[in-house]
């Protein structure tokens, strides 16, 4: 295709996934990353510009010719980090956002798809959450929620003053290989840390909080696929998108379920420790809008993943 995309963070988790099926789909893509991440990683058949798009004279010059730009350059991490650094978040991604779009709006790109979250309904008491549900609830009550919030603001009032045509895709928990465990508990997310515990020896396995949170685990393929879909599709033109698993899980039968394929012949036993101060008790999407605007749906099962996420870790992480 002649359609160039440029995608922001396209070294990371999810975004690395999103570059291999334009890709494969045949797209002319930029991948614009600071590799901060060391599990990045970029094909050898797109274009590669290391860049801190923060830089707004550098970010404009990048943006030339790109006709859509998937935006997921983000600082990000798991539960732990977002309580470690919550001004470095918010001031980062607000930076990042403003270059970001500024330069997709001087350029007059044909739509910009900000990747939001799943944390912009920290605040939810509305089980399922719907898309709408965002603009009638509390702000998220982290600083990582409330800057991708922020950031579906910009969206929209982008498209007020300069006319910038938007969509949003909100991921629900993406999972998949590619994604590192943290050197510290809550650095990366649950899925990843609990298999790096439990291949590590860790006995009783330790889990935050209780256990009864929940949460809904979308595979990071159906997510790239969900978000090229709205890139593709005018139906998605300034429109918002939960993308996500409805399969709600407790994270004590996640620890359950990952304990028993790591450690099969030991009896299955926790060690609850104190969770941190923002430890949402559920997040659970309804994805009717992306079935019905785009005919997207979930199509991997968590637990047929879980092995190859296990071998994945026992190879990157030698344990």
């Amino acid at each position: 295709m002649d359609k160039r995309v440029l995608v922001t963070g396209g070294a990371g988790f999810i975004g690395s996934e999103v570059v291999k099926q334009l890709l494969a789909k045949n797209y002319k893509v930029i991948v614009a990353d600071d590799l901060s991440k060391k599990e990045a990683k970029v094909p050898s058949e797109c274009e590669f510009v290391k860049i801190d798009l923060t830089n707004k004279v550098e970010t404009v010059r990048l943006f030339k010719g790109v006709d859509y730009c998937i935006h997921l350059a983000a600082k990000i991490g798991g539960i732990g980090y977002f309580h470690k650094y919550p001004a470095t978040i918010l001031s980062e991604n607000n930076k990042l956002y403003s270059s970001v779009f500024e330069s997709a709006a001087a350029n007059k790109i044909k739509r910009i798809i900000y990747v939001s979250s799943s944390m912009v309904f920290e605040s939810t008491t509305k089980f399922p959450s719907k898309e709408e549900d965002v603009r009638q609830i509390p702000p998220p009550v982290t600083s990582y929620g409330f800057s991708k919030l922020i950031g579906e603001q910009y969206c929209v009032a982008f498209k007020e003053e300069y006319g910038l045509d938007y969509t949003i895709c909100r991921p629900f928990n993406a999972y998949g290989i590619n994604e590192a465990p943290g050197e510290e508990v809550g650095y990366a997310h649950v899925i990843p840390d609990l298999i790096k515990k439990c291949l590590q020896g860790q006995y009783p396995l330790e889990l935050l909080g209780d256990g009864n949170q929940t949460r809904c685990f979308t595979h990071v393929s159906d997510i790239a696929r969900g978000i090229i879909m709205t890139m593709e599709s005018e139906r998605a033109v300034n429109e918002d998108f939960n993308l996500g698993s409805e399969k709600e899980m407790k994270m004590i039968d996640l620890a359950r379920e990952i304990f028993s394929q790591c450690v099969p012949n030991k009896e299955f036993k926790v060690k609850h420790v104190s969770g941190f101060k923002y430890d949402i008790r559920r997040r659970v999407p309804l994805a009717q809008k992306a079935r019905r605007l785009l005919g997207w749906e979930q199509e991997v099962n968590l637990l047929d993943e879980l092995p190859k996420l296990i071998d994945w870790i026992k190879v990157s992480e030698r344990v």
